[in-house]
């Protein structure tokens, strides 16, 4: 078995025993069910709530949202990157902002949003972008840092053009960093646009979640919450095996 099945199967094992326990807590009432459900009763909800198409329009608003601040936070935060690497005292001056970003409660701004463009999906896509922006800047700076100078000193010598170091020696070197900075600006998307839509969005994943607390519906409840765990482990999962592919391309390993 090699090294990465193995690790591979041990995530898979904790993850069984890790479900397995749970089931048995709420089976036994260790667990209350007003607390918490049992696994298995989770995706029971979750499957007649897809059987049934009540989630559709709610799915569809919050993976949209999604999708587009991810997408925003991608291209601002590599041009960021890119900027800010290239200017030496810029950097110096933007990394302990970079470093306290999170410390921000960026929440506060939600109501201005709303002012601004109205209760709509702009408000909750821009909350999205800045959650995950600087996590595409931090990548990026990475990703630049790591290009080793000989690569650069030999697209010189070649006299390869601006446009070809960028395309033929950089952004190769950079991937797996940007793939990196994507993983995690999807994470904190979504934490964003799911957040937004718990505070006074109408609709959407959030909204449905905090609906379903506010009238005790908890097989509904926990059913909208494992469908988001599992929409970003899936794709967390997906970009980490692309990454790792990556990573082990560009060592020749």
């Amino acid at each position: 078995m090699t090294r990465a099945a193995a690790i591979l199967w041990t995530r898979i094992a904790v993850i069984f025993t890790f479900i397995t326990a749970l089931e048995a807590l709420c089976r036994t009432g260790i667990i209350k069910p007003l607390v918490m459900i049992p696994p298995s009763e989770m995706t029971a909800a979750l499957f007649d709530l897809i059987r049934t198409g009540r989630i559709e329009d709610d799915l569809v608003q919050t993976l949209s949202a999604v999708a587009a601040s991810v997408l925003i936070s991608v291209l601002l935060g590599c041009a960021l990157g890119a900027v800010i690497h290239a200017l030496p005292r810029v950097r110096r001056a933007v990394d302990p902002l970079l470093a306290s970003y999170y410390s921000i409660p960026l929440f506060v701004f939600y109501p201005l949003l709303i002012a601004l463009f109205g209760l709509n999906l702009v408000p909750l896509i821009v909350i999205g972008a800045a959650f995950a922006t600087a996590a595409m800047v931090i990548a990026t700076l990475n990703g630049i840092d790591r290009v080793p100078s000989v690569m650069i000193k030999t697209a010189r010598i070649l006299r390869l053009s601006r446009t070809g170091t960028l395309l033929g020696v950089t952004l190769p070197a950079v991937a797996p960093s940007l793939v990196t900075g994507l993983k995690l600006a999807l994470a904190y998307s979504f934490i964003g646009v799911i957040a937004g839509e718990f505070i006074l969005a109408g609709s959407g994943l959030g909204f449905s979640i905090a609906y379903a607390y506010n009238n005790f519906d908890t097989a509904t409840m926990y059913a909208l919450m494992l469908l988001a765990l599992v929409i970003v482990t899936a794709a967390n999962g997906v970009l980490h095996v692309v990454e790792q592919r990556m990573s082990r391309r560009r060592t020749g390993t």
